[in-house]
């Protein structure tokens, strides 16, 4: 797009965690930005590979806490027209959960020009660092991305449609927990379904935690996981004891509810 100014802001996706999962383009972004406005889930070393010299600006969110959007997306703008290449850097994919379509619109309305470098979403690349994939052609067919941000309370989410989903995968869900069980519990979901909790996926800092749908809070919580994590629910769950793969640091060990249905009693 041609905008009305001689800046340029870039909205990158950095990636689930892991600083090697930028993409390609993501990098080259970076490191050609006079700017780098960045988020809380962005992993430091990314924002290390800044070129020299570019101003670092920290804008990271924590619930109650942090900058307001408005006042992100004025930054944005401001930096942009003082004629300076930004680039805007948010864990994830930016138009996953990202609030990044809100940043684009407000970039469209103030005339500055951005680009869109899509990123790895944690949706996907977390349950794969854990053996888990979030389609299968015998345990499911299709995944469904929501955030857990709106489970604990209201809710537009059709919730009874939600728990029919073969593989149900929760972002930012992790004071939740309990709540999100519950809700799918009163929509009908059976109780033994498998689910995993993933906290702080593809850094070293992972660990995985794996029960049935009604176990999960009780689990996790008596494995001390922290946020953030991402909880998967579905048959495909069971398929971590076989597949994990990734060795975080330290080598911790993955907790398995013993109430978990092993793969091997699947029908």
């Amino acid at each position: 797009m041609i905008g009305a100014v001689a800046g340029v802001v870039y909205i990158v996706g950095a990636g689930p965690g892991d600083p090697e999962l930028i993409t390609v383009r993501g990098r080259r972004m970076l490191r050609r930005s006079d700017v780098v406005v960045y988020d809380r889930l962005v992993h430091p070393a990314l924002v290390r590979r800044a070129r020299a010299g570019a101003e670092r600006i920290f804008v990271g969110k924590r619930p109650g806490h942090g900058i307001r959007q408005e006042a992100i997306n004025a930054l944005l703008i401001d930096r942009a027209r003082r004629g300076l290449r930004v680039t805007r850097l948010k864990g994830g994919d930016p138009f996953v959960f990202g609030r990044g379509g809100e940043e684009a619109e407000a970039l469209r309305a103030a005339g500055v020009r951005f680009e869109i470098v899509p990123g790895i979403t944690s949706a996907v690349a977390v349950p794969a660092y854990a053996g888990i994939p979030v389609t299968h052609r015998r345990l499911g067919s299709a995944f469904a991305v929501v955030t857990g941000h709106e489970c604990a309370g209201a809710s537009d989410l059709d919730w009874t449609a939600l728990a029919r989903i073969p593989t149900l995968v929760v972002l930012m869900g992790h004071r939740a927990l309990r709540a999100i069980a519950a809700r799918l519990l009163t929509e009908g979901i059976s109780p033994a379904t498998p689910a995993a909790v993933v906290s702080r996926g593809t850094t070293p800092d992972q660990r995985t935690v794996v029960s049935t749908i009604s176990g999960i809070a009780t689990a996790a919580a008596r494995a001390g996981l922290a946020a953030p994590s991402i909880l998967i629910v579905g048959e495909v769950a069971r398929l971590h004891g076989a597949l994990e793969w990734f060795t975080p640091a330290g080598g911790l060990e993955t907790a398995v509810d013993p109430a978990a249905v092993p793969l091997r009693q699947r029908p």
